[in-house]
């Protein structure tokens, strides 16, 4: 077949040879016309009607680009347009036959020869190449199937469809679709690409007998708690699940299906945000945007959904000047001279370098995501966090209000909320910051969330890490209990909140249901196709300094106030004045000079607890939390009706 292609079909010359194969289709067919007409006339006008067709119907599929055509891998846009082209030139060669026939007797049977002869022609040249096609895939498929594995496809629609036509025209794959599973009773029995459709109960039964390795999940929107259910359904008889679908961060809907293995963020995943994105693009579009610490997680991730909507300029100010390059180089790669874009290395606890960034660009809507954020290094270097944190917070707000900002947007997160550690208080303290200037020109908020999947230093690649190396897994409680949330769906709320915020809001999500740090680590152990406590151990190392067994979002539910969008509320809680602010910031630049010249430093910790009144002991809020039922019982859902 190979050399069938190259002779015929494929090769150099493709073009000549597909021309010359369909120049001898319609000399055999104009020859039998001929033969089968002998009233016909003959001579000078049977032979000026027979190249007028030919031309015709060469030169129109010639200018629909027909020739162009890999037909191995044609579709039904390939046919039609074939189609499109001869049934054009069997017009054009009709009136031009009756042309040229015209006063000449018998003249109407050259419209007769055009329309036959170009109509046979069409359909005998579409049957070349389908048969073509079909011979090809049939020896390419007995010859590539050798050494593929049998897989199931979970999902008869059109994405499953999608999928076996993707598998079985890729040489490459690695995987043969056998069959379907589908739980639609109309589908079921009948088949999808010679594929049979089977519900879930005989699927398991094909699987045994088949010995199925693994299954693809081909469904679109597949909630994560069917998702869930579907894994722990194919796993528990001890088939590998892949999936097929499009990225969880597909904004632009131009991204394609794609093939990879389950992941934990598949059972973590939500429902997107039900945001306005055009309102979001429509606000961004020309202004000027400043986002501190746009090399890091969130930030970046900003900064990519930012140059989305045709900023005036977007700057990046950053620290570490490793990440602010990597995502400068991204931006630049995509956008090249179209994204006005600028870089700053600097601290937000350097008044002068901030200063001078607002002076020269003045920025109209400010992304402060800038902080130190690791709860148990920030313990030890308490100092270091109410600079960085705090007084960063104080000095990119009071540029923002010199330089007539009109929006400011700190991003903060659950641990501020009755926070018992250093970094959970500094962060507070930021919101304290933020909502005491509801008289300022500018528009301050702040956007609280929980844990991003995939931020610098999130679990998940540390979990990912272990497993690679053999383990053992460490968590340090078995009860400890986190909500999660994707880094588009982060960078998302904070640009509601970007667009959407007034005087002081603090903006927070509904998170969902929260995870079980330790049953988080044995779906990923079980994911990468090991057994928990037989493979990989799971070690617990007890409760890090200031950590919480659980986290929560608000303050006072009592205050919480619904937007138009469903997972998205507003705590509106008495904001304190700026002199009360002034005092705190006080308070804690204080400790901090008293504490200079110490590595770790107590005089700092009581100063958080003097200023921050909803600051805990860990082992005060731990001892609420005796069992996974009082979790349970604090959804965010329940405490905001």
């Amino acid at each position: 077949m190979k050399k069938l292609n190259g002779l015929i079909f494929g090769g150099k010359f493709r073009r000549i040879k597909l021309l010359t194969i369909d120049t001898l289709i319609f000399a055999v067919i104009n020859l039998i016309f001929f033969l089968l007409n002998k009233s016909y006339l003959v001579g000078t006008y049977f032979l000026y009607n027979s190249l007028c067709l030919l031309c015709f119907i060469t030169i129109a599929r010639l200018l629909l680009r027909i020739y162009n055509n890999v037909w191995r891998y044609s579709n039904t846009r390939a046919y039609l347009f074939t189609v499109i082209a001869d049934v054009g030139a069997c017009i054009l060669a009709s009136l031009t036959c009756f042309l040229i026939s015209l006063g000449v007797k018998g003249f109407y049977s050259g419209i007769l020869h055009a329309v036959a002869v170009g109509a046979v022609t069409s359909l005998i040249t579409l049957l070349s190449r389908f048969t073509y096609r079909l011979l090809y895939k049939r020896y390419n498929s007995s010859l590539s199937n050798a050494g593929k594995k049998p897989v199931g496809i979970i999902g008869a629609g059109q994405l499953g469809a999608y999928l076996v036509s993707e598998l079985k025209n890729n040489p490459d794959s690695p995987f043969d679709p056998l069959f379907f599973i589908d739980v639609d009773r109309a589908k079921v029995g009948k088949s999808i690409a010679n594929l049979t459709i089977y519900n879930e109960e005989q699927a398991q039964t094909v699987i045994k007998k088949n010995q199925i390795e693994t299954v693809i999940l081909a469904i679109a929107h597949l909630p994560s708690q069917k998702a869930e259910e579907l894994w722990k359904r194919y796993s528990a008889i001890g088939c590998k699940i892949k999936t097929y679908a499009l990225p969880l961060d597909n904004e632009e809907g131009n991204a394609k299906p794609s093939l990879r293995d389950f992941s934990i963020e598949d059972l973590l995943f939500r429902a997107p945000l039900d945001i306005n994105k055009q309102t979001e693009f429509d606000y961004y579009k020309g202004k000027t945007i400043l986002v501190t610490g746009g090399g890091g997680s969130i930030g970046s991730e900003l900064c990519r959904q930012l140059a989305k909507c045709s900023p005036k300029q977007l700057i990046i100010f950053d620290i570490y000047e490793n990440n602010a390059y990597d995502i400068q180089q991204e931006l630049i790669r995509k956008y090249g001279d179209s994204l006005n874009l600028e870089v700053e290395i600097g601290s937000v606890r350097d008044v002068d370098r901030v200063e001078s960034v607002f002076l020269n660009y003045k920025p109209q809507i400010v992304f402060h995501a800038a902080a130190h954020k690791h709860v148990p290094l920030m313990e030890h270097s308490s100092c270091e966090v109410i600079k960085n944190n705090v007084m960063g917070t104080f000095n990119v707000a009071n540029s923002a209000e010199k330089y007539g900002t009109e929006k400011f947007i700190l991003i903060s997160t659950d641990k501020a909320v009755n926070p018992t550690n250093v970094m959970g208080a500094s962060k507070r303290l930021c919101e304290m910051v933020v909502q005491c200037r509801t008289d300022s020109n500018t528009n301050f908020a702040a956007v609280r969330f929980g844990n991003v999947l995939g931020s610098n230093g999130s679990v998940i690649p540390l979990f990912k890490r272990q497993i690679a190396n053999g383990g053992p897994i460490t968590i340090t409680d078995k009860r400890i209990i986190r909500y999660f949330m994707t880094i588009p769906e982060a960078s998302q709320l904070v640009m509601l909140a970007g667009a959407k915020a007034r005087k002081g809001e603090l903006f927070v999500l509904d998170m969902g249901q929260p995870v079980k740090i330790y049953d988080l680590a044995v779906n990923m152990i079980k994911l990468m196709g090991l057994t928990p406590e037989k493979d990989i151990e799971i070690k617990e190392i007890g409760l890090r300094p200031g950590e919480k067994l659980y986290e929560e979002l608000l303050m006072k539910n009592e205050t919480l106030v619904k937007t138009d969008n469903k997972m998205i509320f507003i705590e509106k809680d008495n904001p304190y004045t700026r002199e009360q602010i002034k005092e705190k910031l006080a308070i804690l630049l204080s400790a901090v000079e008293q504490s200079k010249f110490l590595v770790n430093s107590n005089i700092v910790k009581e100063a958080i607890k003097q200023t921050v009144p909803t600051f805990y002991e860990p082992e005060d809020i731990n001892k609420n939390a005796a069992s996974t039922e009082y979790f349970k019982e604090k959804k965010l859902s329940k405490t905001a009706e």
